[in-house]
């Protein structure tokens, strides 16, 4: 079978593959191929004969790693190829692409997936040696959990990383010459983290050319795992998609970068981190806008609703009505009892009718 670990650029992938196979293989049954470098640039589908012919040299090799392959077009069926001739094959990739259905039939379904992403607050704990707490809470709001800048301290690997994605992911393999208006929806996407965007409005606002090409660049951004679009709860999918999505960062680390109006508020630093620590957990997430009444987040499991939860850095005397009630009309809306307000560094418990709310600090919510 081949192993796909797909994620966001540098947040560990080849590190994990090269990891697990150790635990496998001997060095000599191992041949590794990093699709990503300038050597391989134009890579083709014709040139896997001289992977055939490396591979025929490479005595005893009987697992292959293969970094970043989805460059290649036509790769499933290589990998198809390897696998009938019973190799074991690892692959990493950075477009979600890799977990479609599609790739599933032609494979024919002896594959096993696995999404990576940066470090999770714990993980950043662990890493660093941080206690859980407020402390290393703040440190991880400002800083994310990339490895590579959590070692070197140095945003330049945060900026070269939202280059090569919106540059070589985006703009080189889906041949766009506007890399201009591409570079500016992202910085006002990073820049409204947490809020509702529409692709009607950003064509307004930006000067673009058509809302389908602004959808599109969403679509690219969300598959390069960069940004992610919430929608609005709905029972229709047609309403999901015509309402105003959500837009989250899947790392704090690459907003402080991108977005100079990001690093002053605390607040949208705190749901994006939530959202990010959700999106590890659950794969359905949507917001909840009825009534006038809003709440952050609601995580889908099996198609029921589970989890409904208010993110508020500090609960006030004047916020705490707001956030109360969004998160009640959220609660008898979806027949729950129980809700979840994740703050900063506040615990309080207390019932409203038959509701049940409970607010946590979100260190102690993602402690594990």
């Amino acid at each position: 079978y081949a192993l796909i670990i797909s994620g966001i650029r540098r947040c560990g992938k080849s590190t994990l593959l090269a990891q697990l196979s150790v635990d496998r293989y001997k060095p000599e049954e191992v041949l590794s191929l990093n699709f990503d470098t300038p050597l391989l640039y134009g890579f083709e589908f014709s040139d896997f004969r001289i992977v055939d012919e490396v591979i025929k040299e490479h005595e005893g090799c009987i697992a292959l790693l293969f970094d970043e392959i989805q460059i290649v077009d036509g790769w499933e069926v290589y990998i198809r190829g390897k696998l009938d001739e019973g190799f074991y094959v690892g692959i990493t990739g950075s477009n979600a692409s890799m977990l479609s259905r599609e790739l599933g039939t032609k494979l024919t379904g002896r594959h096993i997936t696995k999404e990576l992403f940066p470090f999770s607050y714990a993980e950043y704990c662990g890493f660093t040696g941080k206690t859980i707490g407020d402390s290393s809470l703040y440190d991880y709001l400002h800083r994310g959990g990339f490895p590579q800048y959590l070692q070197l301290d140095d945003q330049d690997v945060l900026t070269d990383l939202v280059n090569d994605i919106v540059y070589r992911d985006i703009a080189v393999r889906y041949n766009i010459r506007d890399d201009h208006s591409l570079k500016s929806l992202l910085a006002y996407l990073m820049g409204n983290v947490g809020n509702l965007v529409s692709a009607t409005k950003l064509k307004q606002i930006l000067g673009m050319k058509s809302t389908s090409t602004v959808s599109d660049y969403f679509s690219y951004f969300e598959q390069t795992y960069l940004i992610n679009f919430v929608p609005k709860f709905s029972y229709s999918y047609k309403a999901q998609l015509l309402n105003p999505k959500k837009v989250y960062c899947v790392d704090n680390g690459v907003v402080f970068v991108t977005s100079s109006s990001f690093t002053r508020d605390e607040g949208r630093r705190l749901e994006n981190m939530v959202f990010a620590e959700l999106r590890r957990r659950y794969s359905e997430i949507f917001y909840y806008n009825e009534n006038r009444k809003e709440c952050d987040f609601i995580v889908v499991r099996n198609s029921v609703p589970q989890l409904a939860i208010q993110v508020c850095y500090a609960l006030t005397a004047e916020n705490r009505k707001r956030e109360v009630d969004g998160l009640l009309d959220a609660l008898s809306f979806f027949k729950m009892g129980h809700g979840l307000i994740l703050t900063y560094n506040q615990h309080d418990k207390f019932s409203v009718g038959d509701k049940t709310i409970e607010a946590l600090p979100v260190s102690e919510y993602f402690k594990d």
